[in-house]
């Protein structure tokens, strides 16, 4: 078993006051550090979770960050799988304190998403992070291939752009209670009519953000977390992956995420329960219909129109999503952001995210789901409640 005894994350935004990715990535690891309990030297691997080279120009940034936080002679390990980077990064810590490889693990996340380069060139690369031949020389670009996937979904299940419109107002309505949140906003429907078009029927206010920023978490085995963690620390109970073909002119379907239900799949049975367990989930929404998406691939509920429409998924809902904000309302450093969720479902398993947001009922089980590409390599990890929460 698997305890989370440290978590913490830094704003997301746009820095525009001269710090850079080490910098964040110090920041997060040293809060996370200090909730643990443990020194430095009880650390025995740092896994980092990092997109792109492009962002941060720093090959092996694993290396240098084990310089930056104190850690050298811990193994180290830089994790890439797009969106996905900072939940596989999740995964890797898991699998090594598992294996008896380790009792401690630090995961650190983090990505100049908003700030390394120009925002045309970020467009561009992101079309480069599906098939390069048939997509990024295309020229093809993320939002287009999620709009793609989402018209498909919501002819198959009647959806309609109010549904969009009302995922970002939850998500950035949430944002609004998170300090750290990169886009706290009060949407007004009318906003989303003048909004420019991206690609049908995604509209700017769809998009989540380009975002800087880092996040940290501390795991433990039980054996070796301190007296003071070991009874309230939250447990990752499961987690599972799995992959689809890269082209969505390729699948059966390509406005179903199928890797991700079998992700869920493998996480639900690691951790011996069921979808219908989970309390509150952090799920990605990289574009508003992506979390609708997501909740129906996760098996979250059996029908994630009608539930949204019902109010299931907002704060005071039987199931809260994305609580944060998600990367619609809080952002979305890539590296970070698998790492982010984790931690927020840790802190609201151990009843002390932030106020406003912390649901006033025990919660027993959640779930942080990641993907990169549309559904293409997914991650989801679940997490249980302290013995003692």
């Amino acid at each position: 078993m698997v305890l989370v005894i440290g978590a913490a994350q830094t704003p997301f935004n746009r820095r525009k006051d001269g710090s850079s990715f080490r910098d964040w990535a110090c920041d997060a690891f040293g809060a996370a550090l200090a909730m643990s309990g443990i020194d430095r030297d009880d650390i025995d691997a740092l896994i980092v979770a990092s997109e792109s080279d492009f962002f941060t120009l720093q090959l092996n940034p694993a290396s240098v960050l084990a310089q930056d936080v104190g850690l050298i002679g811990a193994e180290t390990l830089r994790v890439e799988g797009g969106g996905a980077t900072g939940q596989l990064a999740v995964h890797a810590g898991v699998e090594r304190i598992l294996s008896g490889r380790a009792r401690h693990v630090a995961v650190v996340g983090v990505d100049p998403s908003a700030s390394a380069l120009a925002g045309d060139s970020i467009r561009e690369l992101y079309g480069y992070s599906f098939d390069f031949w048939t997509d990024g020389l295309a020229g093809v670009t993320a939002t287009s291939l999620y709009a793609l996937s989402w018209q498909a979904f919501a002819a198959g299940n009647d959806a309609t752009d109010a549904d969009l419109h009302a995922v970002t107002m939850k998500n950035r309505s949430n944002a609004m209670l998170n300090p750290n949140a990169h886009l706290p906003r009060h949407h007004e429907l009318g906003e989303f009519a003048v909004s420019p078009m991206i690609a049908s029927p995604y509209c700017r206010l769809h998009c989540s953000p380009l975002s800087d920023g880092a996040a940290a978490l501390i795991l433990s085995s039980v054996d070796a977390a301190p007296d003071a963690r070991r009874k309230v620390a939250p447990r990752i109970t499961g987690i599972g992956a799995a992959s689809d073909l890269p082209g969505l002119g390729h699948r059966a379907d390509p406005g179903q995420f199928v890797a991700k239900s079998r992700a869920a799949e493998r996480a639900l049975q690691m951790a011996g329960i069921s979808a219908s367990d989970i309390a509150v989930a952090e799920v990605y929404d990289a574009y508003a219909g992506a979390e609708l998406q997501a909740i129906a691939a996760l098996g979250l509920t059996e029908d994630p129109l009608q539930a949204s429409r019902n109010g299931d998924f907002a704060p005071d809902g039987p199931c809260p999503i994305n609580l944060s904000g998600g990367l619609m309302g809080q952002g979305a450093p890539v590296g970070a952001t698998g790492i982010a969720q984790t931690a927020t479902c840790a802190l609201l398993l151990e009843g002390r995210y932030h106020s406003g947001l912390q649901p006033d009922r025990p919660l027993g089980h959640a779930l942080a789901d990641t993907h990169g590409g549309v559904g293409t390599t997914c991650a989801v990890t679940t997490l249980s409640a302290g013995v003692s929460a």
